[in-house]
C-alpha cells in the first residue's frame, strides 16, 4: 500500500507544517503503508525568519525545502501518478497556502498550482482517498472547485481556541463549492461519499499531542476508504 504526500516546503510559516508533515510519515509508517513524498519544482513565495517572523532576502526551492523532510526521498510533483498509488495526503502549514495555492493572499479567489490541482483530481476521478490535514483541506476545496464534487471539509471550530480565522477560511471553503463542518482538534471530518478525510491539527489552538493524535486518526480513517 502506497500512500503520496505532498509537501509545500520546510518551515510552519513559508512551507510545510514539520511537525504534521513528521507525524503523516509516522502514521502512514504505522498502518503498515509506505509513503510517497512529492512537492512542486518551483519556487516558494517567500522565505521567513522563523525566529522573528520577518521576511527575508533569499529565494528556497519547494522541491529542495520539502527534501529536508522526506530525508532525501522525493519526487517532483511533475511525475505524480495517480496509477502507482492508493491514497494521498496534503499536510499543512503556510506553504499550502502560499506555495500550492495563492489562498494566503487571496482567500478562494486565489488560484492553485497546475500540478497540485491535477494530482488532487486525479486522485478523486480514480476513486482513491485523500486527506488534508491542517490548511490543507483548502487545497482540496481549490482543486475539486468548479468540478461538480462538493466534499464536506473541516479547518476546526469556531467554538474552541484557534490562533486563526476559522469562520472564515470555512466560509471561502463553501464559496469554493464545499461543506465546511465545525471540528474540534480530538475530531476528524470522513467524506465516506467522496473518500475525502480532513482534520484540524494546528489550525486550533493544541500541544504537539494533541496534533499527533489527529492526524494518526485521520490517516487511520484514510486506510479504511482503500
Amino acid at each position: 500500500m502506497k500512500i503520496g504526500v505532498i509537501f509545500s516546503g520546510s518551515g510552519v510559516f513559508d512551507g510545510t507544517e514539520i511537525q504534521e508533515g513528521v507525524f503523516t510519515l509516522l502514521a502512514i509508517k504505522k498502518v503498515g503503508a509506505e509513503s510517497v513524498c512529492f512537492a512542486p519544482n518551483i519556487n516558494q513565495h517567500h522565505v521567513i525568519n522563523h525566529i522573528t517572523g520577518e521576511e527575508m532576502n533569499e529565494t528556497r526551492n519547494v522541491l529542495v525545502e520539502s527534501a529536508r523532510i522526506a530525508r532525501g526521498s522525493i519526487q517532483d510533483l511533475e511525475a505524480f501518478d495517480s496509477s502507482k498509488l492508493d491514497a494521498l495526503v496534503v499536510p499543512g502549514g503556510f506553504g499550502a497556502a502560499k506555495n500550492l495555492t495563492g489562498w494566503a493572499f487571496s482567500g478562494p479567489d486565489g488560484d492553485i498550482n497546475d500540478q497540485v490541482k491535477n494530482a488532487v483530481l486525479s486522485m478523486v476521478k480514480a476513486k482513491k482517498p485523500i486527506a488534508g490535514l491542517c490548511m490543507g483541506p483548502t487545497v482540496i476545496a481549490k482543486a475539486l472547485e468548479k468540478s461538480g464534487i462538493s466534499p464536506s471539509l473541516t479547518v476546526g471550530t469556531t467554538t474552541a481556541p484557534s490562533p486563526y480565522e476559522i469562520d472564515a477560511i470555512s466560509q471561502g471553503m463553501e464559496k469554493t463549492g464545499a461543506k465546511a463542518v465545525m471540528k474540534t482538534i480530538e475530531e476528524i471530518e470522513v467524506d465516506s461519499k467522496n473518500k475525502i478525510v480532513t482534520a484540524p491539527c494546528y489550525m486550533m489552538e493544541a500541544d504537539i499531542l494533541q496534533v499527533r493524535n489527529n492526524v494518526q486518526k485521520a490517516i487511520d480513517a484514510l486506510v479504511k476508504l482503500i
